[in-house]
């Protein structure tokens, strides 16, 4: 019985992914409302650090940035779905592949803008990454960690009235451990450290993200019952 529950989970999520890549390409003018944040962000940092710019500065803004963009994208995963939906789509499919396929679109989605988002980074603040591997490594396994715990956050959010709130209530004290140690490997990786050098703070980034695909896959189900 296990071996056939566990394939039909993945046909779920393969199933509401495909749902939400929909969604999402239907609703382009969200993504563009994020690109927009990107680009005009970035371009209010230039005017206002341009020359003055330090390396950890540079790389701390960065993150931040990246940070505030899986805020925005998201903070509507489940403020889209209406309460006839979610009734509908708990009579079809299991919680945990809901919340794992909202995990995976977001992680994907964010993947994208965060690549994005560096390249126009490097071109209006300047190439001081350049093309390091263990930078784009971080960067990778960073914006699948921001997805990872702000989309488990904003199942909790989703219930309560005032979601952004909660949220950012929420979402600060579990947020912060996972920026700080972003933010220390990627400068070590622009200072020339290679993959074993900041293999410490990719296992730990690499545990706070299986820390909230766990918490996600035991507490979604409690909440989407209700």
């Amino acid at each position: 019985m296990p071996e056939l529950i566990i394939p039909m989970v993945f046909k779920e999520i393969v199933n509401l992914m495909h749902k939400e890549f929909l969604l999402e390409w239907r609703q382009k003018h969200a993504l563009g409302g994020i690109v927009l944040y990107l680009v005009s962000t970035i371009f209010i940092c230039y005017l206002s650090f341009a020359g003055i710019m330090t390396v950890a500065t540079w790389n701390a803004l960065f993150w931040i940035i990246i940070a505030f963009a899986t805020l925005n994208l998201v903070l509507k995963s489940f403020n889209d779905e209406t309460s006839g939906r979610k009734l509908y789509l708990y009579t079809l499919v299991s919680p945990s592949a809901i919340i794992f396929s909202k995990i995976l679109i977001n992680a994907i989605v964010m993947m994208v803008l965060g690549i994005l988002g560096f390249l126009l980074f490097n071109l209006f603040m300047g190439n001081i990454a350049g093309t390091n591997v263990s930078y784009w490594l971080v960067l990778l396994i960073g914006v699948v960690g921001f997805a990872s715990l702000l989309t488990m956050i904003s199942a909790i959010a989703s219930q309560a009235k005032n979601n952004f709130t909660l949220m950012a209530i929420l979402g600060f004290p579990l947020l912060l451990p996972l920026l700080l140690v972003l933010i220390r490997a990627s400068l070590a990786a622009i200072q020339g450290a290679g993959i074993l050098d900041i293999v410490g703070d990719l296992l730990v980034i690499l545990l706070l993200v299986m820390i909230s695909l766990t918490l996600s896959s035991i507490l979604f189900p409690y909440l989407w019952k209700e």
